[in-house]
């Protein structure tokens, strides 16, 4: 399938989906991958984490960017070549990419009701407004950890902590934005999050 949503979520960031309906070699034959990344995909045992790989290739391709282009840092935090901010995620039938002239994490998570049964692993303060009852429990715990997701990928510091570390303003599904913070060795740092839901599945932007 082509491409499957562009977002703008300010003007300095462009954010491209892609629904992975293809198969291996059809994602895998009009893309030319270095040969360290050729020898990544051939070495993963999973077909869908393959698809979700070259899928992300292709969004690169639409940018105007290709498989060299991309680097990884020591944390493992991608950049390009040409120094904008980049951020990837892929989740099963869906991939996603992050480019901005700031700083910028990305996440797409499918909504499953076993997230539950690890909140208080990642959520702390807001339980202030998140209660176990709601009837959109599910999805709204899905929105903050894609959004803390996207933030552990901004910020790229080991050491950092969904728990300790970040939190989320309160917000409703309807508005479709809010504030989240990193709160890191006495100093605090404050990002728009924005996010959407499609499919079953929930994707967060986050940026300064």
């Amino acid at each position: 399938m082509p491409l499957y949503k562009t977002l703008t979520p300010n003007s300095q960031t462009t954010v491209k989906i892609w629904k992975i309906t293809e198969s291996y070699d059809e994602l895998l034959n009009p893309i030319s991958l270095k040969p360290e990344n050729m020898q990544r995909v051939l070495g993963m045992k999973s077909e869908i984490h393959q698809r979700g790989f070259l899928s992300v290739r292709h969004l690169l391709s639409e940018f105007g960017y290709d498989d060299c282009d991309l680097f990884y840092d020591e944390n493992g935090k991608p950049h390009l070549k040409d120094g904008k901010h980049i951020s990837i995620t892929h989740s099963f039938s869906f991939s996603a990419v992050a480019v901005s002239e700031q700083e910028v994490g990305i996440d797409i998570e499918k909504q499953r009701g076993k997230i539950g049964n690890i909140a208080r692993k990642f959520i702390d303060y807001e339980f202030e407004y998140l209660k176990d009852s709601d009837k959109d429990y599910i999805n709204k715990l899905t929105v903050i950890w894609c959004i803390k997701e996207s933030l552990y990928k901004l910020f790229a510091t080991p050491g950092l902590s969904f728990l300790k570390h970040t939190l989320v303003i309160p917000f409703s599904l309807e508005e479709t934005s809010t504030i989240s913070w990193i709160d890191y060795e006495e100093k605090k740092y404050r990002y728009q999050a924005q996010f959407l839901e499609f499919e079953g599945f929930t994707c967060a932007v986050v940026t300064p």
